[in-house]
């Protein structure tokens, strides 16, 4: 039998060889030109620009054009500056894809325009002229074509606009568009149904935030938690969001944690997961104890698939089709025993049912040294609000409703 060698070299195909040039000034006066004649100009911004944070901040500094991130772009501008309109897409705020639907000048630094995103792409942002900049050119025009387009580092890109901007000392007044868009964040602000009794998942997330001051890092699962989490808690900083965007992994929260917690010894690092995500990898709590890692896990628990539940609430007039687990009401009934799994894996945990005792609950969770699980109990019925459908457009936009109803 032959037995392969395979201590011999590999030679394999990089990118390094293959990315593109810095860009010409000449290339970025033409995006210049373009902001000087606009008066509505939005800036949308994704995972793209997880280096360019600083840059992207001058730029906005410069020019006092709005900004909307992507799902996986959170953190790379301030979520608490005013001037960001939060996520956009088929989860993300009123006013922001109100931004998009009005705007007539729109600058995609680092994006793809993914369906999730843009919804029905004909009538995507389709007043504005379009300036994409990404470092892949099989993204440049893949789904939305784009007026001026520029393959290169978003982080050189914006460089150089910058300097152009400063040493032709140009000056921007988009004041009245920024009061119009203030009014839309009046008129439309992220909320949800308070219940006396129940715990509302939007609500953990408020709290957490709030006791944290936003200093954490924050993982997810995938499902309802996962957009709440997006939507409830500011992200300030690049890389303080870690998510499965794009393919939407169930399980990813946990093990992200994991990294999170080794790579940023000091920073808290939560779990924000669903009962049906955390399953997924439920066996990296062994890993916890054995490493002994600060990871701090807040599971809120709703005895559903909660995104699929929405989903046949919505669309399937609230026809199960293996979504549902038990009811949170009867904590008899609730399964897995998810603090029984911690228990066999020397995790301290807890769980909370009452609105009154949410807080004491986080705080504890954040106090405790080493790692901890926090079983929040939720409302299967909550929906994540607002939604444009799949496929719809920002006309088709829902603010209200739950599972409480029949649609």
């Amino acid at each position: 039998m032959s037995i392969p060698d395979w201590g011999q070299p590999m030679k394999l195909h990089g990118y390094l060889e293959r990315l593109p040039k810095p860009p010409l000034f000449s290339q970025l006066e033409q995006i210049i030109r373009l902001i000087v004649g606009s008066r509505r100009p939005v800036i949308y911004c994704g995972g793209g620009c997880m280096n360019s944070s600083k840059e992207l901040r001058e730029f906005v500094d410069l020019t006092g054009i709005p900004v909307t991130t992507t799902f996986m772009g959170l953190g790379v501008f301030p979520s608490s500056d005013d001037r960001c309109l939060r996520m956009l897409g088929m989860h993300g705020t009123v006013y922001a894809n109100y931004s998009v639907d009005k705007a007539d000048l729109l600058l995609a630094f680092g994006v793809r325009f993914d369906d999730r995103v843009t919804g029905k792409l004909e009538t995507f942002a389709s007043r504005a002229s379009i300036v994409h900049i990404d470092l892949d050119p099989a993204e440049i025009g893949k789904n939305k074509q784009p007026h001026v387009s520029l393959c290169a580092d978003v982080q050189l890109a914006l460089q150089g606009i910058n300097h152009l901007i400063k040493s032709q000392n140009l000056s921007f007044d988009f004041s009245a568009w920024m009061k119009e868009l203030n009014e839309q964040k009046t008129k439309w602000p992220l909320s949800y149904p308070q219940d006396e009794d129940f715990i509302s998942p939007q609500e953990a997330i408020e709290v957490l935030y709030d006791v944290t001051q936003g200093n954490a890092i924050i993982a997810t699962g995938v499902g309802q938690h996962q957009m709440w989490a997006a939507q409830w808690f500011k992200y300030d900083k690049p890389r303080q969001w870690l998510s499965s965007g794009g393919l939407g992994s169930m399980g990813f929260g946990l093990p992200a944690a994991l990294g999170a917690a080794v790579t940023n010894p000091g920073v808290p690092v939560v779990d924000i997961d669903g009962d049906g995500s955390f399953l997924m990898n439920v066996q990296e709590l062994a890993t916890i104890c054995v490493e002994q890692l600060p990871v701090k896990i807040m599971i809120l628990n709703n005895q559903h698939l909660g995104m699929v539940v929405q989903w046949e609430d919505r669309f399937y007039k609230g026809n199960r089709a293996h979504t549902y687990l038990g009811d949170p009401r009867n904590e008899e009934a609730i399964f897995p025993d998810f603090l029984k799994m911690a228990e066999g894996c020397k995790i301290p945990s807890a769980r909370v049912k009452r609105k009154s005792d949410l807080r004491s609950a986080i705080e504890l969770m954040l106090e405790t040294p080493g790692p901890y699980l926090l079983d929040v109990i939720v409302p299967h019925q909550e929906h994540v609000l607002p939604m444009i459908p799949s496929g719809g457009s920002f006309n088709d936009i829902i603010t209200e409703g739950d599972g409480r109803r029949i649609y």
